[in-house]
């Protein structure tokens, strides 16, 4: 019989976080983790196909071994794409100097 191991699989929420444990044959993936968690029923967002995991905040791939004592970590995805939000930022700011730049003359 294989050994048991304990894993963590945590989704963040914007409010809170959910934490489940999961016993799993030793050997296992990072997808059975996140299928044992129970956590695919409750929040049918995480889309195993699109999504992003990862083992203590590296970005692993569904097909990972996980470890006794691993914590799997299911992302959402972001609401804004940080070099876009950055290009933005930068764009009103040279309109802003422009036109201030102007008036002062």
């Amino acid at each position: 019989m294989a050994d048991i191991i304990n894993v963590e699989v945590i989704y963040a929420l914007p409010q809170r976080q959910e934490l489940v444990t999961v016993k799993l044959p030793e050997g296992s993936t990072l997808q059975q983790a996140v299928e044992a968690s129970g956590l695919l029923a409750k929040y049918p967002e995480i889309d195993l196909t699109k999504g992003r995991f990862g083992i203590f905040a590296k970005l692993s791939k569904l097909d990972a071994l996980v470890r006794d004592r691993d914590r799997v970590e299911i992302y959402r995805p972001l609401l804004a794409d940080p070099k876009e939000v950055r290009k933005q930022r930068a764009a009103e700011g040279k309109v802003m100097k422009k036109g201030g730049g102007a008036g002062e003359e």
